[in-house]
Formats: C-alpha cells, sequence, structure tokens
C-alpha cells in the first residue's frame, strides 16, 4: 500500500508541474490542440467543403431528374434499362476528365453507385449471382452494379440461367474462368444447355483476395474452413503460417465461413475457446460475424476471376468488344485446326480458348472461344460464317464491351 501511495503522489507531483511551450498552447486551445490560426484555417476549408457538398447534391439529384426521363423514354420503346456500352462510354468519359487527386478507381466507384442508384430510378433491377451471400460472385455483383439494385441467391450457376431464361432476374452473373484455376465447368457446362435462350451481355473481372476470418486470435486457429479451390490458392501461406491446423473443405467460401461461426457459438456455449477459422471474402465476415484476422493471404496477388454478365437481350457494340463462341468440329482430321485458321486468315485475334467433353461415349469436345471485335461488324461477321462450314453446330453466346478494368 505504501508503494502504491507513493507512486501515485509522485504521479500527481510530476502532472502538477507547470506546463510550456506548445503543450501550454495545445490545453489551452482544446478541440484537438489547434491554435487560433490553425483553427481558422480548417474553419475555412470546412465552409469551402460544405458549399461544394450543397452544389454536389444539387447537381447530382439534377443529374437523376434526368435519368428520370431517359427511364420514361426508355419503357415506352421498350429499350433495356442496362445498357453496357453506355456504361462503358459513361466511365471512360469522367475518367478522362478526372486530373486528381482522386484515383481513378476511386471516381470510378462514385460513378458505378450513381448509375446503380440510376438503374432504382429507371426501373428496379433484380441480379442473380452464385451464392450463397458472401460469395465472390455475391461480391463482383455489387462492385458491377452497385448497392442500389436487389441480388437475388440462385444457389446454383444452372439456376443464374434458368432464372434469367424464365425473366425471373434481370440479368445474372456467372464466373467463367479464373487466372489461377483456369475455366469454370459449371458455367461452360450452362451455356451449353441454354446456348438458344441467354446471352452474354457484358463482362466484369474481380480481383480475388482471400481472407482468413475468425473471432479468436490468430494463434488459436485450429481448424481453416473453405472450397477446396481457395485452400490451393492460399497453399504456401497455409503451409507456412498454420501447418498444423486441419484444413475441412466446404461447398463454398459463404458456406465455411457461416460453418465457422456455428462452431464458435458452440464452443462458447461450453466455455472453450473458439478454435474455428474460415478462408473467404471480407463482405462474408461482414454479413456472418466474423473478424478479419489476414488479409490478401492468395500466394498469387494478381489472382482475378471473370464474370460474363448473362441476358435474354443482345449488347450493342461499343467500339471495344469480345464475342464468345461455342463450337463442335465436323469429325474429320484438322477440323479444329481449320476453324482456328479461318480467325487467323480474317485477321481476328483469339483471346480465350477452352475445351469441355461433350458427354456420352465417343468423346467428343464442345469448344469455347472469345474473339476480338463484335459478331455484326466486320472482319468478325465473316469470320464466323466461314468457320460454321467447319462445324457440325456453331452458336454466337454473345458480343459486348470488354472489360478493361479489374474490380476490387
Amino acid at each position: 500500500m505504501a508503494k502504491k501511495k507513493a507512486a501515485s503522489n509522485q504521479s500527481s507531483k510530476r502532472t502538477s508541474k507547470p506546463i510550456k511551450g506548445q503543450a501550454a498552447a495545445k490545453m489551452v486551445n482544446g478541440a484537438g490542440g489547434e491554435a487560433p490560426e490553425d483553427s481558422a484555417a480548417l474553419d475555412s476549408l470546412r465552409k469551402t467543403i460544405d458549399r461544394l457538398d450543397a452544389r454536389l447534391v444539387k447537381l447530382i439529384n439534377e443529374r437523376s431528374r434526368a435519368v428520370v426521363e431517359v427511364g420514361k423514354l426508355k419503357r415506352g420503346r421498350n429499350v433495356p434499362i442496362y445498357a453496357p456500352h453506355r456504361e462503358r462510354a459513361v466511365l471512360e468519359r469522367a475518367l478522362k476528365l478526372n486530373q486528381g487527386p482522386l484515383s481513378d478507381r476511386t471516381v470510378e466507384a462514385v460513378y458505378r453507385e450513381l448509375m446503380s442508384g440510376s438503374f432504382a430510378l429507371e426501373q428496379p433491377l433484380r441480379i442473380g449471382y452464385l451464392g450463397p451471400p458472401g460469395s465472390y460472385s455475391h461480391l463482383a455483383s455489387q462492385r458491377q452494379f452497385g448497392s442500389s439494385v436487389s441480388f437475388e441467391d440462385m444457389h446454383e450457376i444452372a439456376g443464374v440461367f434458368t432464372e434469367v431464361r424464365r425473366g425471373h432476374v434481370d440479368y445474372g452473373l456467372a464466373p467463367i474462368e479464373n487466372s489461377t484455376g483456369g475455366g469454370v465447368a459449371e458455367t461452360l457446362d450452362a451455356f451449353r444447355e441454354h446456348r438458344s435462350n441467354v446471352t452474354i451481355y457484358a463482362e466484369a473481372q474481380l480481383a480475388v483476395h482471400h481472407a482468413l476470418l475468425a473471432n479468436c486470435e490468430p494463434k488459436s486457429v485450429r481448424r481453416i474452413h473453405s472450397k477446396p479451390e481457395a485452400f490451393s490458392q492460399c497453399r504456401k501461406w497455409l503451409a507456412t503460417q498454420y501447418p498444423g491446423a486441419d484444413l475441412i473443405p466446404a461447398a463454398s467460401s459463404s458456406a465455411a465461413v457461416k460453418i465457422a461461426v456455428e462452431e464458435c457459438k458452440i464452443a462458447e456455449s461450453i466455455g472453450a475457446e473458439p478454435g474455428s477459422a474460415a478462408i473467404g471474402s471480407e463482405l462474408a465476415g461482414t454479413i456472418y460475424g466474423l473478424s478479419v484476422l489476414f488479409e490478401k493471404i492468395e500466394d498469387q496477388p494478381d489472382n482475378v476471376t471473370r464474370f460474363a454478365v448473362i441476358s435474354r437481350q443482345q449488347a450493342l457494340p461499343s467500339g471495344d468488344d469480345k464475342t464468345s463462341i461455342m463450337f463442335n468440329t465436323v469429325d474429320r482430321p484438322g477440323a479444329l485446326v481449320d476453324v482456328l485458321a479461318v480467325f487467323r486468315d480474317s485477321g481476328v485475334n483469339l483471346t480465350y480458348i477452352h475445351e469441355r467433353p461433350s458427354g456420352g461415349s465417343n468423346w467428343t469436345y464442345t469448344f469455347f472461344i472469345d474473339a476480338e471485335g463484335h459478331r455484326d461488324q466486320e472482319p468478325l461477321t465473316g469470320a464466323i460464317k466461314a468457320a460454321e462450314k467447319h462445324c457440325k453446330a456453331l452458336t454466337v453466346l454473345g458480343s459486348y464491351p470488354r472489360s478493361r478494368r479489374i474490380l476490387s
């Protein structure tokens, strides 16, 4: 007790000493330690910001009133509310006008939210995605369409196609390929099944960043849940940081987060320390209630997934387009080479090629390619017509604006 009292007295003596210089000025001025001249300068800047905010809100609403009129015209003429070629033009114009200090990424994010609000004013949109909520498809949908539209969990990729075809959702988002894992078989198979009823209307690229999510200290993690693809993409990091943890596969990264949350609740109910974690998106952690222990744990920092925006409509040319094509070759030697040579000889660049077994015991294959250009413009129009001569069947899955920026 004597030691504590002595320490208290010494502390009291220390704090009772007179305070001089800048420290004294800060205490006198208060409010964050602003000197009078600093406070005046800040007040002036804040008033400038307030005036600019008032102008911004007025201009945003003025823009929105014009959007409402656009919506009326579109509905009267049965024109699609979401037009990817127009979206591209608006974004490119905004980024061209941007002279800083805001980054292009920030300006694009602002305009995507503006356009999302515009969709809601023109006509509420419903977007189907591969769930559960918090999945990377959900995240890509939010990044592509903003937060002012409705998002519907379709539970599986086939469901995205089915509900777009039936008109139960306006657009769907389906992953086509990952820069680490390659083509997504379920999406390619869905295109084969629904080729006559849906089209690729746009594309989006999402930077896939995995996070380790948990409600315990990092050293307490004993079990980690996620989908096998996520484990594969974080293999080196896991081997270094958690070589002894149990890696438990789940149907999806969102499902893994939900499982980890339930295990944490059970552990807490019996007085045990939670040791369950999951690898997933930060969005999933926010939705289900897990904290981020480590972010960006993927082995490849430039891990990107490309998504197709599925629609019943066809996109107009934007001036920088891609066309996705699916075909089956005739049964003769060199048939595939002949098809590819058509595009080469026409001067059409192919940016993607993938194959999927067509099913059955005869081991035939369906090929998927992406070609530069729009189906309604030369030289691609002529190349498609010439390639059909070497195919049993050829289907144009859609022409759409090329995605030049990666969402994150």
